[in-house]
C-alpha cells in the first residue's frame, strides 16, 4: 500500500503507471481519511489494470474540451457551429476553474452551472451543457476520465435573459402569407424567401443556397445539400450532416419560385438572385420581414427570419404531425434536439393533445360510444 500520512496530518496515496510510450508517470491525492486514500487508491490501481488510467486526465477542462472539439468536431462543422463551441470554449476558461478534467466533481461541475447560468439564457446554458456532456462521454469511453460529472446535472439559467420562442399564429400567419402573395416582386426575391421559410422551415442560409437543380418540381421536393455564406457570399456546407435532407413542398410555393425562374436558367442557377445579380442578405430580407408586418399591423417584437422556421413548427404542431416527422423536415440530428428546442411549444400544445387523448380513450368502452350517439 502506497499511503503516507503527511506532516498536515492528512493522507496522501500514489499511482504508478507507464504510458503507451513507456515513460513513468505518477499520480497522487491528499485525503482527510486514510479510508479515503485507500479506497481513491483501489479505483486508480483497477483502472490501471484495465489500462484505462490517462494522462491527459491531468488536462484544465476548458483546454480538454477544445482539444476533443478540434480532434473530433471541427472538420465536420461550420463556420456560426464553430463560432459555438468557440463561445462554450470562453465559458469554461472565464467561469469555470483552472480545474484538471480528471478531478472535476459532480459539485465543482454544478457550481460552474451556477456561476455561468445565472446571467444567460436558457438555450444558451441548455446548447453548452450539451456540449460538454458530449465531449465528458467520449473522454469516458477514451479512458481519460473514470465518470460522468455532468450526467443528471439540471440547467441554471437567467429567466430575465430567456426568450419565449416567438412564432405567428396561424391566423397571422395567413396574414403574412397574403400579403406577400399579393405584394411580391420577382425583381426583389425577399418576399420569396419569406414564404419559402414559412413552407419549409429551412434555415436562412438553406434557403439562400437553393439552386434550381434543388427543386424538383416533378415530385414537389426540394433537396437541401449546401448552405450559403452571407459574410463572404460563397456556397458552403450545411450545419451538419443531419441537416442535409430532401422535404415535401406544396404547389403554391412551386408556383411561386417559377415566378423568379429565368428562361435559360441551369440546375446551378441560384434561386433566389433578385435583378442586382445577388442573393438577399440577412439584414435585407429580415428589413422586408419587418416591413411586411408592419404591412398587416402586426407588432411582434422580437420576430426575425428565424422565428419563421418556428412558425412553420408551431402550425405543423397545430395540425397534430408528429414530432419526429418535424425532426427530419428541420434537419435535427434526433427528436431530442427539436424537443429541447421547441419545449414551450409543446407544452402549449399539449393540453389540447390532452382533450384528444381523453375523447380516444373514452371510445375505446363501446357503452361510452353507444350512449354518445345516444346523446347526440
Amino acid at each position: 500500500m502506497t499511503i503516507t500520512k503527511l506532516k498536515t496530518g492528512r493522507y496522501q496515496a500514489r499511482v504508478t503507471w507507464y504510458d503507451a510510450n513507456g515513460k513513468r508517470i505518477n499520480r497522487k491525492k491528499s485525503f482527510d481519511h486514510k479510508a479515503e486514500a485507500a479506497k481513491w487508491e483501489l479505483e486508480m490501481n483497477t483502472l490501471k489494470r484495465q489500462g484505462t488510467l490517462s494522462v491527459r486526465s491531468e488536462e484544465v477542462f476548458a483546454e480538454y474540451f477544445w482539444s476533443w472539439y478540434e480532434r473530433y468536431k471541427d472538420a465536420s462543422v461550420g463556420d456560426r457551429t464553430r463560432r459555438t463551441y468557440l463561445t462554450a470554449y470562453h465559458a469554461l476558461q472565464g467561469f469555470m476553474p483552472p480545474i484538471p478534467i480528471g478531478k472535476i466533481t459532480r459539485r465543482d461541475y454544478r457550481t460552474f452551472m451556477v456561476r455561468y447560468g445565472r446571467n444567460h439564457s436558457k438555450s444558451t446554458v441548455t446548447k453548452f451543457n450539451a456540449l460538454y456532456h458530449a465531449c465528458v462521454k467520449d473522454a469516458v469511453m477514451d479512458g481519460d476520465i473514470a465518470k460522468d460529472f455532468i450526467r443528471t446535472t439540471d440547467v441554471v439559467f437567467s429567466n430575465a435573459k430567456t426568450r419565449k420562442i416567438e412564432y405567428l399564429s396561424i391566423t397571422e400567419m395567413h396574414q403574412l402569407v397574403a400579403y406577400l402573395i399579393t405584394s411580391c416582386n420577382p425583381h426583389f426575391t425577399s418576399k420569396y424567401m419569406i414564404l419559402t421559410a414559412i413552407y419549409t422551415g429551412a434555415r436562412l442560409g438553406e434557403i439562400q443556397g437553393l439552386t434550381w437543380g434543388n427543386i424538383n418540381e416533378t415530385e414537389m421536393m426540394i433537396t437541401i445539400d449546401h448552405s450559403y455564406a452571407d459574410e463572404t457570399r460563397t456556397i458552403k456546407t450545411t450545419k451538419n450532416d443531419s441537416s442535409n435532407r430532401v422535404i415535401r413542398i406544396n404547389h403554391d410555393l412551386i408556383r411561386l419560385l417559377n415566378q423568379l425562374k429565368k428562361p435559360l436558367a441551369g440546375a446551378k442557377s441560384m434561386v433566389f438572385l433578385n435583378q442586382y445579380g445577388t442573393i438577399p442578405t440577412s439584414a435585407a430580407v429580415n428589413k422586408t420581414l419587418r416591413e411586411s408586418l408592419a404591412a398587416i399591423d402586426l407588432n411582434k417584437r422580437g420576430f426575425h427570419f428565424h422565428s419563421l422556421r418556428h412558425t412553420h413548427v408551431a402550425y405543423l404542431l397545430s395540425h397534430n404531425v408528429p414530432l419526429y416527422v418535424i425532426a427530419k423536415r428541420l434537419g435535427h440530428a434526433d427528436i431530442s434536439t427539436t424537443s429541447r428546442i421547441y419545449s414551450y411549444l409543446i407544452d402549449e400544445f399539449r393540453e389540447k393533445t390532452d382533450n384528444q387523448i381523453e375523447m380516444i380513450l373514452d371510445e375505446a368502452n363501446p357503452n361510452n360510444h353507444h350512449n354518445h350517439h345516444q346523446i347526440v
